[in-house]
């Protein structure tokens, strides 16, 4: 690669709209060349997900309503980054135990990911737990709203992962988390991050 990068500046900000998961911003910026365009997008507080992978090869799949595609989607056990100070592997934990009722040994990071940076500066950490097993019925979360109506599912990586590239699985995270939880099996386990590393900045 050669050149020098040019500088995006931002010279002017606007929040159009705040909420508690996230709000919408309109920046000005500096263009290469001169100039300025305005680029509008959602600030997010990011979030985790976790491909649990027991000691049969299979991984947790949750089926989940989401509204803004109208549809029911395969997804892995995931949340906002929305509790201040929370370790980030300590979310993706009570995250596995509220949605599928499973608590993990061990805890690594698999891959991290920009889920829409076209529109929004969302990060999504994707961990990989192991070493399962069941929480106790008496100590089980109570799902609400969408939740409660959550199919929890385990399933082969190999077939996940075809569903991967059938279409059958299209959110991003679990897309991301279930490529990569299969070529982390391939090498042995031995290229993961341990739970701490830094977000991508």
């Amino acid at each position: 690669m050669s050149g020098v990068e040019h500088r995006y500046e931002v010279t002017a900000r606007r929040q159009i709209w705040s909420g508690r998961i996230f709000s919408v911003v309109s920046d000005d910026v500096t263009m290469p060349g001169g100039g300025e365009a305005t680029r509008d997008y959602v600030r997010h507080v990011g979030a985790v997900a976790v491909v649990a992978l027991d000691d049969a090869g299979q991984v947790v799949l949750i089926r989940q309503y989401r509204h803004p595609v109208g549809r029911h989607l395969w997804e892995l056990p995931a949340g906002l980054m929305d509790v201040g100070g929370e370790d980030l592997a300590a979310a993706a934990l009570r995250e596995l135990a509220e949605e599928a009722d499973l608590t993990a040994a061990r805890v690594d990071v698999l891959v991290d990911l920009h889920s829409s940076p076209g529109f929004s500066d969302e990060v999504v950490r994707v961990f990989l737990a192991r070493e399962l097993a069941e929480v106790p019925a008496e100590q089980r979360h109570d799902r609400h709203d969408e939740e409660a109506d959550l199919q929890v599912v385990r399933v082969d990586l190999d077939e996940a992962v075809r569903m991967v590239l059938a279409g059958e699985i299209t959110n991003a995270s679990c897309v991301a988390g279930l490529l990569a939880a299969a070529r982390a099996r391939e090498t042995g386990f031995t290229e993961l991050r341990r739970p701490e590393a830094p977000l991508p900045r």
